[in-house]
């Protein structure tokens, strides 16, 4: 686990220079089908990736936002987000990261973020904790919703999908903030929020950001609650706060 997770981390940063050399700069962007952004620096950062995982591990499978699926010859895949938050990219906001996960034999084993524009760096490997920045973090200690921070990307998208949830998080959540994407996630494994709330998740999102949070002591599930990064959206937690919120929303 020590050499994926140290390639993950170094391609990581490699790639996360890439997308920073555009960054704050001039960019053509380009509408996807799912009326989602994609740039250069989205493409051409997988396109590295690919390439140092290829050279690297040439049986291993790799799946990507931009550029697909390569098969795997043996039960080992990446799973590459190149950049996560491309429209805070766009916007010049710094809340964007690079996520490569290792996925072996269908369960996630490394999980690494790179967040460029901040310069820090979370990773994870199965039984090995998680490090931000090189030093062991772990999720917050807070007991109770009343004096949460909780997370998410987009509320007024939650508010549309889920509207009898968002009045009654409105009511019981401590505090209410914005701090989307991997960013999210990344706060809630390093204590420095409680929960964070995607309703829309990609497997892609989802992947490196599971053994991320887990390996730092919180919980990572889809909507329904499942331990998984196939659910299609995705809830993290300091682990103690999840029940409560499953209840909120069981509630609604």
């Amino acid at each position: 686990m020590s050499e994926y997770l140290d390639f993950a981390a170094e391609t990581a940063v490699r790639a996360g220079q890439f997308a920073l050399s555009h960054f704050q700069r001039p960019i053509e962007i380009i509408e996807k089908d799912d009326l989602s952004p994609v740039t250069a620096a989205d493409r051409g950062a997988e396109a590295l990736i690919r390439e140092l995982i290829e050279t690297a591990y040439p049986q291993h499978g790799i799946l990507g936002e931009e550029m697909g699926e390569k098969e795997a010859k043996e039960g080992h895949r990446w799973i590459v987000d190149p950049i996560d938050g491309t429209r805070s990219f766009i916007h010049g906001v710094p809340l964007w990261g690079v996520l490569i996960g290792l996925e072996i034999d269908g369960e996630m084993a490394v999980g690494v973020c790179y967040l460029p524009a901040l310069d820090e760096m979370f990773a994870a490997a199965v039984g090995e904790g998680c490090r931000w920045n090189g030093r062991p973090c772990h999720v917050s200690r807070t007991p109770t919703l009343s004096r949460a921070m909780v997370c998410t990307t987009d509320a007024s998208d939650l508010e549309r999908r889920h509207p009898r949830f968002w009045s009654r998080l409105r009511t019981e959540a401590g505090i209410l903030r914005g701090f989307g994407d991997c960013y999210g996630h990344c706060l809630v494994a390093s204590g420095r929020a409680d929960a964070m709330l995607d309703p829309i998740m990609s497997v892609w999102d989802n992947a490196a950001l599971r053994p991320i949070v887990e390996e730092a002591g919180g919980s990572f599930t889809d909507w329904s609650g499942q331990a998984t990064i196939h659910g299609g959206s995705a809830i993290s937690t300091n682990g103690q706060l999840l029940a409560e919120l499953q209840g909120l929303m069981n509630q609604s």
